[in-house]
């Protein structure tokens, strides 16, 4: 039996299942951090609450095939979140690729209708489902996929506030020193 996973080290986790995987890299006081530098990296997102939510009865494993097959869905992610679009065919391609190697089924089950997910390889199921996510969050409300305001934070976030007006990836971090920042300036002038 494996020893269950470390704990999650991130400092912003509970995004939507394709935010959350563009915040599996951070910046804190002790430098730069990449939760996917490793298959047992991998191993703590894949076990983390909300992947386990999103797969549900499917499962992902923890192996080289699906952490490369997850960094390239980031890296897709990265070049969409990094402009509000319409995008280059190179940025819009990069996504497809991942939609590439899965599809839903519509089926007629004895309760109704229902649907069934199919990937190849199984590798990539959660990276597929990750791109489908960002697919979904397109289709409801794309303008609240945001980077934080922070220039030297990298985090993002699904903006779920009722006016729309989340900055900060946290108030608790990026938010405060923001307020620090401000308050000191008024206080300490030239």
């Amino acid at each position: 039996m494996l020893p269950p996973p470390e704990p999650d080290p991130r400092p912003l986790t509970g995004e939507p299942l394709s935010i959350d995987l563009l915040n599996t890299r951070w910046i804190d006081s002790d430098g730069r951090h990449d939760l996917l530098e490793s298959v047992e990296g991998l191993g703590i997102w894949l076990a983390g609450p909300l992947v386990r939510h999103e797969l549900g009865d499917r499962q992902a494993v923890a192996d080289r095939q699906t952490l490369d097959a997850l960094l390239q869905v980031r890296g897709a992610l990265d070049g969409l979140v990094a402009t509000p679009g319409p995008w280059d065919e190179a940025t819009i391609g990069a996504l497809n690729a991942v939609l590439a190697h899965g599809l839903v089924r519509r089926l007629l089950l004895p309760d109704g209708a229902g649907s069934a997910v199919e990937v190849d390889p199984p590798s990539w199921l959660a990276a597929w489902t990750v791109a489908e996510n960002f697919l979904h969050l397109l289709g409801e409300r794309p303008e609240r996929i945001r980077s934080c305001a922070n220039p030297e934070c990298v985090l993002h976030f699904y903006d779920v506030s009722k006016n729309g007006t989340r900055r900060w990836c946290s108030m608790a971090g990026c938010g405060n020193r923001a307020k620090a920042n401000r308050h000191y300036a008024r206080h300490n002038p030239g």
